[in-house]
């Protein structure tokens, strides 16, 4: 059996753990922003599941669970901490990458592959120029241009970059002014393999939650396996009519959470 499905991790039994919504969750951080310290807990608690669904995705690691499972608490408690509950965003939208982020940062520490401070920071910095020349320019620069802003030679910045590309997570933030934090995602990103996709398929998961048994079977058969309303129908014992009516309700229902 793998290990995040054991009933009891790092001490927690996950069997009893509760599953805040949207709604609920965000009403929990304006109450703990106002000064509720037992909405923290609540946060905590609430969002522990969100960690266990998070580190199933390292399970072909061969990393120990129960470790990835703490690590992933320490990303939770500091997403909590720097979490705004003004912005227009679902907060497993935010706390999904901060957690994933926690996680890859640990088992970049404990890689045998050592990456010397002074070429990551090079590349820090080179993607930092890469943001600001964006910026200015409003299109991407060549290596050429990011090498020559940072005063170094193309190849310096070419090691320094290919240094990096497995150990930093696409969440590692690179720069940090006040309240915008720029993060590795932001200047490369795989439309079709990202964590940004990995976390909108959370958000469905979480919206579908919101919908009835015979709802969440309809948007499963039609969405995820393909079916026409007339096979639904068929299967699951309902006029064609009626499955389009449902189905769009569930549909409706469900922007309300993504």
């Amino acid at each position: 059996m793998s290990y995040y499905k054991k009933v009891e991790i790092s001490g927690v039994n996950t069997a009893n753990l509760p599953v805040l919504s949207a709604m609920q969750a965000k009403e929990l951080f304006h109450q703990y922003h106002n000064g509720d310290k037992n909405a923290r807990e609540l946060l905590i608690e609430g969002n522990l599941r969100l960690v266990l669904s998070v580190i199933k995705r390292f399970e072909n690691r061969n990393e120990d669970m129960d470790d990835l499972f703490q690590v992933g608490v320490v990303g939770l408690l500091k997403a909590i901490e720097n979490f705004n509950p003004d912005l227009d965003v679902m907060p497993s939208s935010y706390l999904c990458p901060m957690i994933s982020g926690e996680i890859r940062r640990y088992l970049r520490d404990n890689n045998t592959i050592r990456v010397s401070r002074s070429l990551r920071d090079l590349a820090y910095h080179a993607l930092q120029a890469r943001e600001r020349l964006t910026a200015e320019n409003a299109k991407e620069p060549t290596l050429e241009e990011i090498a020559k802003e940072l005063g170094q030679s193309k190849e310096s910045v070419v090691l320094a970059l290919d240094a990096i590309q497995d150990p930093v997570s696409l969440f590692e933030p690179v720069y940090h002014d006040n309240a915008d934090t720029l993060f590795v995602m932001d200047q490369v990103k795989d439309e079709k393999h990202g964590d940004r996709l990995w976390v909108e398929n959370l958000s469905l998961q979480e919206a579908m939650q919101h919908l009835s048994d015979r709802e969440k079977k309809i948007v499963s058969l039609r969405f995820f396996e393909g079916k026409t309303q007339t096979e639904v129908s068929s299967e699951i014992g309902i006029s064609q009519a009626q499955v389009s009516r449902l189905e769009k309700s569930a549909l409706k229902r469900m922007r309300k959470y993504v």
